[in-house]
């Protein structure tokens, strides 16, 4: 209600005074006088004339009611500028959040890639709240004009300045577009592992295996190699273990066998990937598409086709790329790999899926270690036999 009535009185006041031509009324007499009291400081003839009691007199003769009504109406209008301002910036404020949600609903409610939701929302709540930034100063009053143009010029010295931070938002930019990662996946990058949390303009957020937050830039990633364990749905396993000289190699490898045997998480033996039945399914469903006729209007019949055939050429080319390759073996595998000094090295290898890895990796180990001297063999440690020779004196 208080603001309701300044703003009115406000507006009021401005209305009766433009109607009666007052403003140039006021504000002339007041000009006159400092125009007049200026050049008679400046001016050094009129300096030397000047004295206390004719400055005295200017400032007597001066219209300070016009000045201090001059003054609260410029008071009485800034006053009102910043109020609608906050009161701008506040409602914006909420408007960009809510805008901010419901672009997240609609990329999830989509199935948008994690990793592309949340890029774009971090960019679009920054070009908001700048928007929302050039308003506000233009409701203050300040030319919105020049204040882009300064910002702009400001920008490429920023930009200069910054050049490893717009790296970082361009490597933000091809992450997403070649997708050497997403979010979830567990990478490696340098002498850091861990999931994947955000991807965000800037920055890559992953979580270690101990819970630590690890902020990596963009621009480091996208030039960089990357070890991304997640991109294959299994991962081969792989156990050396040494065994003295003189134990039988045969029976480690029977124990070492059935010891992957026992486990179900561990592929077995002619084990087909699931990856391979899809590409036949797919495959198969296009030729059987293929062969069908729709009955549908011809030019719906013509794109048909030519979609059909494209994706009957795609088919065969990945086909043939699928024949240069050498097919995975699934089999677990069991030889020596080295005779060290001491020992026999045995290799053990497995494949399993890359959720299941670590938690293969160490309970296969353990009933190793807990099998094999079970079963007679021995695991040998460094040592150094020494002879003493005794000489008798002549």
């Amino acid at each position: 209600m208080i603001l309701n009535k300044l703003l009115l009185q406000a507006a009021n006041l401005l209305t009766d005074t433009v109607a009666a031509g007052k403003i140039k009324a006021v504000t002339d007499p007041v000009k006159a006088h400092v125009d007049s009291l200026t050049n008679a400081i400046t001016n050094p003839d009129s300096l030397a004339a000047l004295s206390p009691s004719k400055v005295a007199s200017e400032l007597k003769n001066m219209d300070w009611g016009g000045v201090i009504t001059n003054l609260s109406n410029q008071i009485i209008s800034l006053g009102l500028r910043i109020v609608a301002a906050i009161f701008i910036f506040y409602v914006g404020k909420f408007i960009i959040n809510k805008i901010y949600s419901v672009v997240r609903a609609i990329m999830v409610a989509k199935n948008f890639d994690k990793s592309l939701i949340t890029f774009l929302l971090s960019f679009i709540r920054i070009t908001l709240l700048f928007l929302l930034i050039i308003t506000v100063i233009g409701v203050l009053g300040i030319e919105t004009s020049s204040f882009i143009a300064i910002f702009a010029s400001a920008g490429v010295a920023i930009g200069l300045a910054l050049s490893g931070t717009l790296q970082n938002f361009a490597g933000g930019v091809l992450i997403l577009l070649i997708k050497p990662y997403k979010v979830g996946d567990y990478i490696e990058f340098g002498n850091y592992k861990g999931t994947v949390k955000e991807i965000q303009i800037f920055n890559t957020i992953i979580i270690t295996y101990n819970n630590e937050r690890v902020i990596i830039p963009n621009g480091g990633l996208s030039t960089s190699t990357i070890n991304n364990y997640s991109a294959e749905t299994y991962r081969r396993l792989e156990w050396r273990v040494s065994i003295s000289y003189g134990d039988d190699v045969e029976l480690a490898r029977k124990v070492a066998l059935k010891i992957i045997g026992d486990d179900e998480r561990i592929l077995k033996s002619g084990f087909e990937a699931p990856e391979d039945k899809e590409n036949e399914n797919t495959a198969d469903a296009t030729s059987e598409q293929s062969n069908q006729k729709p009955k549908t209007s011809f030019w719906k019949r013509l794109f048909h086709r030519q979609k059909a055939k494209a994706a009957e050429w795609q088919a065969n080319q990945d086909e043939e790329f699928k024949k240069l390759l050498p097919k995975k073996d699934y089999t677990p595998y069991v030889a020596i790999d080295a005779l060290d000094d001491s020992a026999v090295v045995i290799v053990v290898r497995a494949w399993a899926r890359f959720q299941d890895y670590w938690g293969v990796y160490y309970d296969v180990l353990e009933n190793i270690y807990k099998q094999f001297p079970a079963n007679g063999l021995h695991f040998p440690f460094p040592q150094m036999d020494v002879h003493v020779k005794n000489t008798e004196k002549a």
